[in-house]
């Protein structure tokens, strides 16, 4: 039985509709039997975000419920202004995929139109109809909306003359306005999961480019050991290294940090990059290379966009190493006889004002060891908000196996499931003892 209107609706076997029945006869407990029965078909159209399966339980409930000859559902396609047959049963004319305009074909499209349920009791006299099933005498097209929206169209029809009651119309307007939140709630769920694999996928991609622009390998000078590491904190990192072999066997070493992550902060890192690559062959040391840089980045840089970067020219011969910084954190240097930290007297981050920057030299001695790193070593916190930090730097550095991949291991194990809130990278520039001249 259903409750429309404040009347039960008995089966009537021949038919397989119902007819009216006064509530009275019935009684308070059939009337709230059938709004738990009506209630139970809505929850298992909603019960899923599949839309196959919110069509075919949409279908199996009206089909068992009033026995009707054929029922079709048409979705929306408001690009194209079409209606396209997404689910049917009992017809053997149209097929999935069937498509019908807005407006002027047939009682779905004045239906998607006018927005208003259409029924015709007898299809013979309806203008709107359009021939399908040869025994059809009568149908109701009711449009599927969720706040003025236009979701669908369904269609319901009978091989009898007005076989649809008020009732019935009332039923079915009812499991319409559900039917048309779960679909609405999976064309989006669809339509989203759609675009995160999308940009996934554009993020996979650029991530490979992201890695193929890091150096593949370390560069080889005798009586040096020179590794690189990044260990990026999201699938797109903003922190980006770089050896850059130079004239007369020397060699560039990058460090940068670029403001942002995502793609745009990929984006800045790239071009930044090529820039630095180029400027690297045709300047005279670090110093140039930075201020001809920041000039370069605050032309094209958009606001609130920044690079902090430590660029340094080593050269094997001398031992010397010239360094200049742009606003980054200063390089560690471990000595048998102690530690510092390398500052540099001038140097904004690039891209925000014209600077001056200057440059700091050292020779590195015998078992010397120079670490760069970016903030997200230093800067790796715990819930409670206590940082990694410039001393637990030194201690891991300072040890006889220090390494980047034992730092690296250092700082997760620190964090201790927390994640890395920003990209972790560094460069370590070790010195093997000279071989000693033998005397005359």
């Amino acid at each position: 039985m259903d409750l429309l209107g404040g009347t039960l609706l008995g089966t009537t076997p021949q038919t397989g509709f119902r007819t009216p029945v006064p509530l009275a006869a019935e009684g308070l407990d059939a009337r709230v039997a059938e709004l738990v029965r009506l209630q139970k078909s809505a929850q298992r159209i909603n019960g899923t975000l599949n839309l196959d399966e919110i069509i075919e339980r949409l279908v199996g409930e009206v089909s068992s419920t009033l026995g009707c000859a054929e029922i079709s559902v048409y979705l929306h396609h408001p690009a194209e202004q079409e209606l396209v047959l997404a689910g049917v049963r009992g017809c053997t004319v149209h097929e999935k995929g069937h498509r019908l305009k807005v407006g002027s074909e047939g009682m779905v499209g004045y239906v998607a139109e006018s927005r208003q349920m259409h029924y015709a009791p007898d299809v013979t006299q309806d203008p709107y109809y359009m021939a399908c099933e040869p025994d059809t005498r009568s149908e109701v097209a009711i449009p599927l909306q969720v706040e003025g929206e236009l979701v669908g169209v369904f269609t319901a029809s009978h091989c009898e003359l007005d076989a649809f009651t008020a009732d019935h119309l009332r039923l079915l307007q009812g499991l319409c306005s559900h039917v048309a939140v779960a679909v609405q709630n999976s064309r989006r769920f669809h339509d989203e999961r759609k675009l995160r694999r999308q940009l996934t996928l554009e993020a996979d991609e650029a991530r490979a480019i992201q890695q193929a622009l890091m150096p593949r390998s370390s560069p080889c000078i005798p009586g040096f050991r020179v590794t690189g590491l990044s260990l990026p904190a999201g699938a797109l990192g903003g922190d980006w290294y770089d050896f850059i072999p130079l004239p007369d066997g020397r060699w560039g070493l990058v460090l940068a940090d670029v403001s942002g992550k995502g793609t745009a902060a990929a984006l800045l890192m790239s071009s930044t990059r090529g820039m630095v690559r180029s400027l690297a062959h045709s300047s005279s040391g670090p110093a140039e290379v930075l201020t001809r840089l920041n000039s370069l980045l605050l032309e094209d840089l958009p606001g609130g966009r920044f690079v902090t970067m430590v660029y340094a020219e080593l050269d094997p011969a001398s031992r010397m190493l010239r360094l200049a910084n742009a606003g980054h954190l200063p390089p560690l240097l471990i000595e048998p006889s102690g530690h510092r930290w390398i500052a540099t007297e001038h140097g904004l981050p690039l891209g925000i004002a014209a600077s001056k920057f200057s440059e700091s030299a050292v020779v590195l001695g015998d078992d010397s060891c120079l670490t760069l790193y970016s903030d997200g070593i230093t800067e790796a916190a715990l819930e409670s908000g206590e940082e990694y930090g410039a001393d637990r730097l030194l201690a891991q550095m300072r040890s006889c196996e220090a390494s980047l991949e034992a730092l690296l291991a250092d700082v997760k194990k620190f964090v201790n499931g927390c994640g890395l809130r920003d990209d972790a990278t560094g460069i370590l520039v070790g010195t093997r003892p000279q071989p000693k001249t033998p005397a005359n």
